[in-house]
């Protein structure tokens, strides 16, 4: 990933030069964490530049607001038309755009609300997440010493920076390690996410997910799939995941903005299945790339036209 510091990002209301995009050294986010963003993808569909799920993303990004007592000053239609602005301005095809919403600079202690809400959405060209032959290969993953946030210490539902120091840590271990990434187990023990995707494990022919209750992020890229499992006539069970269930699994797969549908061929060096991406997983990534790339009907109007 390299960043084009030619180009605009939408800061306030303002297309503004990239390396003007800076904010004061005492702003409250610095300090305190004090942020909520997105992160989704701009695909170059067979039918020119479009955005998957702009208005459910940028909605996801007021309700977090909404959790942290933030009040983002643009409608989600505003943002949404800020995107694509800032998508166009730059000339992007094909890129992520990362909108984000944070208390600015005015005083600084632990009570936030003094403090300006800021917003900002930038764009650039980014790969596969986790590689691109993990699409088709799959990555080999770890059980992390780090748990996920119990509930009523930390929001999981909101899509928060602070959030994330979490995932830093799981992140960080996983590589040091020699493994592309982690799972987190939540405050019971049980299966989460992944530092920063959905998991998802397919047995007998039926697909499972951990429920929104089990301290995770409540994925855009999660409730795509489910809806297209359903429409191929799977079965999707959202029931609580005991770790070593993964072990015995026929698949297992993280869903995501960034990470799309990549396969789990291994966890903690136990193989999954066949040690490779399975057929129930091909079939809905298949799925999931031809919606996103408009090589089918759009019959959910998930696709922003850029």
């Amino acid at each position: 990933m390299a960043f084009d510091e030619t180009g605009k990002i939408w800061f306030n209301g303002e297309l503004i030069d990239w390396n003007d995009a800076q904010i004061h050294v005492c702003s409250h986010v610095i300090h305190y964490g004090s942020s909520v963003f997105e992160g989704m993808r701009c695909y170059d569909t067979e039918n020119g530049p479009a955005v998957f799920r702009l208005k459910d993303h940028m909605k996801r990004l007021k309700d977090s607001a909404k959790i942290y007592r933030m009040d983002i000053p643009y409608t989600v239609d505003e943002l949404c038309e800020a995107a694509i602005d800032t998508i166009n301005i730059n000339n992007m095809k094909s890129c992520y755009v990362r909108p984000v919403a944070f208390r600015g600079y005015y005083e600084l202690g632990v009570y936030p609300s003094n403090c300006p809400i800021e917003t900002a959405i930038a764009v650039w060209s980014w790969g596969q997440y986790l590689g691109e032959e993990a699409l088709e290969q799959g990555i080999d993953v770890c059980t992390s010493s780090w748990r996920k946030m119990a509930p009523d210490t930390m929001p999981s539902m909101a899509k928060a920076a602070s959030n994330y120091m979490n995932s830093q840590l799981s992140k960080l271990e996983s590589v040091a390690n020699g493994y592309k990434e982690s799972i987190l187990l939540n405050y019971e023990g049980n299966v989460a996410e992944g530092g920063g995707e959905n998991l998802f494990l397919v047995e007998d022919g039926i697909i499972y997910t951990p429920p929104v209750g089990s301290s995770i992020l409540n994925g855009i890229t999660r409730k795509t799939v489910i809806q297209l499992a359903k429409d191929l006539g799977f079965e999707v069970r959202e029931e609580v995941i005991p770790r070593e269930r993964i072990y015995i699994a026929d698949e297992a797969f993280f869903t995501g903005s960034a990470a799309e549908l990549s396969p789990i061929r291994s966890l903690d060096k136990i193989k999954i299945g066949e040690g490779k991406r399975g057929p129930i997983t091909k079939q809905l990534q298949d799925t999931l790339f031809d919606v996103i790339n408009n090589r089918v009907e759009d019959k959910y109007n998930w696709l922003s036209f850029v």
